[in-house]
């Protein structure tokens, strides 16, 4: 069969044909994303609303919760803290007293799921200086940081937590014994 289109008209017509190929790929493409986008207009809207409204509740909590523990909580067991420390500075010249900066480094080691509810100091001829404490840990996990961060400051030689503290894997009733340097 004889081709009666000159080439220019042929090469003509193919850019033509590939010129609106690529108009209706595009407005394919345009029409396409402009639906996914009205699509999912609700659902980011409404999360965007969820989002705001969980910060929202996430203030209040960590703003009510620290009220609690860094308000009057924290005020009276600073105040019972100084009380005591002022007691131990006026015990006795001779006898060992234990520093402020002692206590002051197990406080700044001590996280917010450990309680401490007792402090004892020795001074005694055969053991030498030494530091107890008694207390609560939410976990074994929390515990073991603890003891660690007592371990790396220089203020103390020795940290001794018996490994009969480490039976209960919640809520772990502990005694701690500290060698100050």
């Amino acid at each position: 069969m004889i081709n009666l289109i000159p080439n220019e008209d042929k090469k003509h017509k193919v850019q033509h044909f590939y010129a609106r190929l690529l108009v209706v790929t595009a407005l394919a493409l345009g029409a396409s994303f402009l639906t996914a986008a009205l699509a999912l207009a609700p659902a980011y809207i409404i999360s965007r609303a969820e989002r705001q409204d969980i910060l929202a509740i996430l203030e209040v909590e960590t703003s009510a919760s620290l009220g609690e523990e860094s308000g009057e909580g924290a005020l009276s067991e600073m105040k019972d803290l100084n009380a005591k420390l002022e007691l131990l500075a006026k015990t006795g010249k001779n006898k060992y007293v234990v520093s402020a900066n002692v206590f002051q480094e197990i406080i700044l080691a001590k996280m917010t799921d450990i309680q401490i509810t007792e402090i004892t100091y020795e001074n005694e001829a055969k053991t030498g200086k030494k530091v107890s404490l008694r207390g609560n840990a939410a976990s074994r996990e929390r515990l073991l940081l603890f003891r660690r961060a007592l371990e790396n400051n220089p203020k103390f030689k020795k940290v001794d937590l018996p490994i009969s503290n480490f039976v209960k894997g919640a809520d772990i009733q502990f005694n701690l014994n500290l060698i100050p340097s």
